[in-house]
C-alpha cells in the first residue's frame, strides 16, 4: 500500500500566496496556470530597472521545498528571463509561471534557494 501523499496542491499554494502578496501590495502575476495538483512553479522576480531573477521550484533529497536560481546570483534583463520561461514552457506545460515586480528581489514563497 502507498504512502498518501500530504503536499498542498500547487493551485491551492498560488492561490493563498498571491492573495498573501495582494495584500501586501505587492504586484504579482500568474503567467501560466499549470497542472492543479502537481506542476512545479517557475518564478520570475522582476526588479524592473535591476534585471530578472529566474527561480525554479525544486525538492531536496528528504523531499522538502526549495528553490534553484537559474542564472545563479546574476539578474538578467526582462528578455533573457522571458526566453528561459518560455523554452521551459515547450518543455513541459504543466508548469506554473509566477512574475512578481519586488525591486528588493525577494522570493515570496517558502522554501532556502539552492
Amino acid at each position: 500500500m502507498e504512502a498518501e501523499d500530504d503536499r498542498l496542491q500547487t493551485a491551492l499554494l498560488v492561490d493563498a500566496q498571491m492573495r498573501k502578496l495582494s495584500a501586501q501590495a505587492i504586484p504579482a502575476y500568474v503567467i501560466n496556470r499549470g497542472a492543479y495538483a502537481a506542476g512545479l512553479i517557475v518564478l520570475k522576480i522582476n526588479a524592473l530597472e535591476e534585471g530578472c531573477m529566474v527561480l525554479v521550484q525544486q525538492r531536496d533529497i528528504a523531499g522538502d521545498l526549495g528553490w534553484m536560481s537559474v542564472f545563479g546570483d546574476n539578474t538578467v534583463d526582462e528578455f533573457e528571463a522571458d526566453s528561459y520561461i518560455n523554452r521551459a514552457l515547450e518543455r513541459d506545460p504543466d508548469i506554473w509561471v509566477i512574475e512578481v515586480e519586488d525591486r528588493q528581489r525577494r522570493n515570496p514563497f517558502e522554501g532556502k534557494v539552492f
